[in-house]
């Protein structure tokens, strides 16, 4: 096997490294948010006081992602993933203290932390692959990247139900104890083998490069903030909480739905391109991303007059969450390429950057009026706050630059 792998080309095993450390990351990250959510859940936090220990999570993930493209630029992503990975591993011990000094600003600084490491890592393992690809090959990098955000999304859902597992196993301390292991052993293999100078831009970068001067960058990264918020306002705090409240689920089985979920998600994601017309020999513009977000509006809508009007609940909400997941994940997947595609190919994690940006900002809007929503009105309210940003998302999607077919180059 190692020989195997030394035969490979240089790109191929860096691409292997990158995801490898991107994968390891995205599961101790799934798994730590269940297991805050489950844990606080059950010390008798209300849902909003449980949004809020995300609240210093979601707003630096939105610095970092603005710094953060600037930064990998100027000294190279192998740096800032390494950066990512180290601090999360210093957020993880920061949580293994006794309950009893686990405040809420403490938890708030140790999920600060994590906000940080999480998006410099994801920064910069989807910046590294625009090195990697050859620009004239936009199939293959839409390819690539559906991959490495499929993949991500199901190992999310593995870190949801690991989160509950441990829980229930290991309590708080021991699970994120284990965790903070397995990633610093992750850190050492990355230090000594990822390429230095990985995504570093050839050409000087201006501070003031930070914010995007592209138009279609700044289009597509609106759309994705209201994405991503239509979202989370339903699924980060209400729903878990809800499963738990309504259904009466324990632990692992609200960990082992949502991490099914994640799964699926994520397995759609990989499959997004023959969705979206690759098979057919194009890659997806501003039109395709129009109408899978006009469709998902939709799905939402109907989810939330079922629970509005209590149709079979547990029914409605299962399969519900089933396709809005298959249709968001396609939704995403056209914006990680679309975002990919448009950036500069000199400095291309400034653009990139810019895009998580509005993504976590995006996430934080949506993370707050989970637990403020669900926690005043109930989860319909927190649908069909969902289904106004989706709709928003439809209409700027309209402005998105619609391009000439192009070969979908493998």
């Amino acid at each position: 096997m190692i020989a195997a792998f030394s035969n490979l080309s240089k790109d191929v095993k860096q691409y292997m490294l990158v995801t490898f450390n991107y994968w390891n990351f995205t599961i101790t990250d799934g798994a730590l948010r269940m297991l805050v959510v489950l844990h606080f859940h059950q010390l008798g936090y209300s849902p909003l006081e449980i949004a809020l220990l995300f609240l210093f999570y979601e707003f630096f993930g939105v610095v970092t992602n603005l710094i953060g493209g600037w930064f990998g630029a100027k000294v190279g992503l192998n740096r800032t993933m390494n950066i990512g990975l180290a601090m999360q591993v210093i957020a993880l011990v920061m949580l293994a203290i006794p309950t009893a000094y686990l405040t809420v600003a403490w938890v708030m600084l140790a999920q600060a932390m994590s906000g940080i490491a999480k998006d410099l890592n994801k920064m910069s393992a989807k910046s590294a692959i625009k090195t990697l690809v050859p620009s004239d090959q936009q199939g293959a990098l839409y390819k690539w990247i559906a991959i490495l955000t499929g993949s991500k999304n199901a190992l999310k859902g593995t870190g949801f139900f690991l989160g509950g597992l441990l829980l229930a196993a290991l309590g708080f301390q021991g699970s994120v104890l284990v965790m903070a292991a397995v990633l610093a052993i992750v850190f050492c293999m990355s230090l000594l083998w990822l390429e230095k100078d990985l995504g570093k831009a050839k050409n000087k970068i201006k501070f003031s490069q930070i914010f995007s001067k592209s138009e279609s960058i700044n289009i597509l990264s609106a759309a994705r903030m209201f994405l991503f918020g239509a979202r989370d306002v339903w699924f980060v705090v209400a729903l878990p909480i809800y499963l738990g409240q309504v259904f009466g689920w324990d632990h692992v089985m609200v960990g082992g739905f949502l991490a099914t979920w994640v799964i699926a998600y994520g397995v759609v994601q990989g499959f997004a391109p023959r969705l979206t017309g690759k098979a057919k020999g194009v890659v997806p513009d501003g039109r395709a991303a129009l109408g899978w977000a006009a469709l998902l509006a939709v799905i939402t809508a109907i989810i939330a007059l079922g629970v509005q009007f209590h149709w079979q609940p547990e029914l409605t909400i299962i399969v519900g969450l089933l396709i809005f997941g298959a249709v968001f994940a396609v939704n995403s997947s056209l914006h990680s390429y679309l975002i990919v595609s448009y950036a500069k190919d000199d400095g291309v994690s400034l653009d990139v950057g810019f895009y998580y940006m509005a993504n976590a900002m995006g996430r934080l809007i949506g993370t707050i009026l989970s637990g403020w929503m669900y926690q005043e009105y109930g989860l319909a309210a927190c649908l069909w706050v969902s289904f106004v940003f989706l709709a928003i998302t439809t209409v700027i999607s309209i402005r998105l630059p619609a391009h000439p077919k192009m070969q979908a180059a493998l």
